[in-house]
């Protein structure tokens, strides 16, 4: 199944580190966060890639390339202003396949990507989304997911009832595409997942794994110590 990474962020939280380069491409250990990330997906299968770039994306085409080096495929799509999450699937959409697993390029979610697909094929569902239970309430719910897995809300500013937290892994069908209007910008969180919730298409991948988020100053020094 082809993996698509959204890698257009700016990175403000990271500054100075990225004045210069793209967010994904801050090392850690001395390799690109990217190639981290790249490899975890890598070890389950998923080789064919998409990346979808912005802000200095050439950068992380001038490291990877196509990808043969790294034992996987790449191709890349740009934007040239942001266009929210759903307005870079919607302008990538030629390069889409079919069924595709969504990553944040700048988070580091250790599951079992070969569970999760396994799981989407089985359930015929426009998304499937992992859903993290969060037990230690550092972060704020913002998903309702139902005992038979289904999601019944997603709400960032409210999270009274929510039962568990986006980890920023998502399987789609391209079939998604269709909800998106026209205009440029769009996200996928407050435009796309309610009409996937009202049609009742988004299902939740539940998960005891925390999700490491390397955006700031301190969750690259968590991520750091994560691959230590």
């Amino acid at each position: 199944m082809q993996t698509v990474i959204l890698a257009g962020g700016i990175g403000t939280r990271l500054r100075p580190l990225t004045h210069k380069i793209p967010k994904p491409m801050v090392k850690v250990h001395n390799k690109p966060f990217l190639e981290h990330l790249l490899q975890l997906v890598k070890s389950y299968g998923l080789s064919d890639i998409l990346i979808l770039a912005s802000y200095l994306g050439t950068q992380i085409e001038d490291y990877f390339g196509d990808g043969s080096s790294f034992g996987l495929k790449i191709k890349y799509s740009y934007e040239e202003t942001p266009l929210g999450t759903g307005g870079a699937l919607k302008n990538a959409e030629k390069m889409l396949a079919n069924n595709f697993v969504l990553l944040n390029g700048d988070t580091l979610l250790p599951i079992n990507y070969s569970d999760l697909v396994e799981q989407f094929q089985s359930l015929g569902k426009l998304g499937v989304i992992v859903a993290y239970s969060n037990p230690e309430k550092t972060i704020k719910n913002n998903l309702s997911v139902a005992d038979n897995g289904s999601v019944l809300k997603y709400d960032k500013a409210n999270a009274q009832d929510m039962t568990h937290i986006d980890a920023g892994v998502i399987v789609l069908n391209k079939k998604v595409l269709g909800y998106i209007s026209d205009k440029s910008i769009c996200s996928l969180e407050s435009e796309i997942f309610p009409q996937l919730i009202q049609n009742h298409q988004l299902h939740a991948f539940k998960t005891e794994h925390k999700f490491y988020d390397m955006g700031s100053m301190e969750g690259l020094k968590n991520i750091e110590e994560i691959l230590a």
